[in-house]
């Protein structure tokens, strides 16, 4: 039987640093990043996809925000920008995917799925917003805003004086369509779904689904994902080749093989930063604990090389 994995792309695979956000450049960040994932397919894998929205759909609200100003139209919900963050950037993923496929003349179907994810609406997420969403502010933009709009703020984790809104970031629980996705990839179709983490749902006492205000994180929605599909590895996908100890610092250290027992202990003592390395590290113990075999953290370009990589596995041999 062929492997399967899950391979979670990270924000830079469609947004960088430099970039205006223009769609060109999007899409060219995508086809490169795309580009590396035909490793896997050669090497005869299985694949699902999973990817951010962060930037997008930030961007979103803030379009919501000003054709309300302008124009009075009324402003969508959180979880209604996140499905339309996955449809536009599942639409773009895709079509760059079937590009890349065609240029290397393989023969693969590929699909876009827009996902529900169930959460707990008692979550204690909702007592204190954390997931960081959208465009940068300065500390003065921030705090009018809160102000104007009763928004939330944290800085930034990866720009001094920065700051950047904060939504409620509920603890995925499982994806909704699971055994679609596990039927269609065990078939060989690559499937591109649980965007943004997915949309955020729960069920009532009548079994109807009702949605709530937050953002799911990518990288524990695509853990929980991966356990739900029966998936052999778990790949994300960032913008460093290993994960480090004192990640920045003099003393910084790479951490490249770990077992399940020594990254619990990196993590109570917090070598990972929190909003950043931290919840890669959860997500990925997340899949090891529930059956997972292996989980490797780098970059998109390091994944054909296999020497490169923090790979963690429930014991190291």
């Amino acid at each position: 039987m062929k492997k399967k994995a899950l391979v979670a792309l990270g924000g830079n695979a469609l947004l960088r640093g430099n970039n205006l956000g223009s769609i060109e450049e999007q899409e060219a960040n995508t086809n490169e990043t795309i580009e590396n994932l035909i490793f896997l397919i050669k090497e005869g894998y299985n694949l699902v996809v999973t990817h951010g929205n962060g930037p997008q759909v930030g961007n979103i609200l803030m379009r919501n925000d000003a054709g309300e100003q302008q124009y009075g139209i009324v402003q969508m919900p959180i979880n209604v920008c996140v499905a339309d963050s996955q449809g536009g950037i599942g639409y773009m993923i895709e079509r760059m995917l079937r590009n890349v496929l065609n240029e290397h003349k393989i023969d693969r179907e590929v699909i876009t799925i827009v996902s529900m994810v169930c959460v707990d609406p008692n979550d204690k997420a909702f007592e204190n917003p954390s997931k960081r969403i959208g465009k940068i502010y300065t500390k003065s933009e921030a705090e009018e805003l809160e102000t104007k709009k009763g928004w939330s703020f944290k800085t930034s984790t990866k720009r001094e004086g920065a700051y950047r809104r904060v939504v409620p970031s509920p603890i995925p629980q499982k994806v909704l369509n699971s055994e679609i996705i596990k039927q269609l990839v065990d078939a060989g179709t690559i499937v591109i779904t649980a965007g943004g983490g997915g949309i955020p749902v729960y069920y009532d006492e009548n079994k109807d689904l009702r949605t709530v205000n937050g953002v799911v994180d990518k990288d524990l929605a695509s853990s929980v994902l991966a356990n739900q599909i029966e998936a052999d590895e778990f790949y994300i996908l960032t913008d460093v080749p290993y994960i480090y100890e004192n990640f920045g610092l003099p003393t910084q250290k790479k951490l490249e093989f770990l077992d399940l027992k020594d990254t619990k202990s990196h993590l109570k003592k917090g070598t990972f930063k929190e909003g950043t390395m931290e919840p890669k590290i959860n997500a990925a113990i997340r899949f090891i604990e529930n059956g997972g075999s292996k989980s490797v953290i780098t970059e998109a370009k390091k994944l054909e090389d296999r020497s490169f990589g923090s790979k963690i596995t429930m014991n190291y041999e």
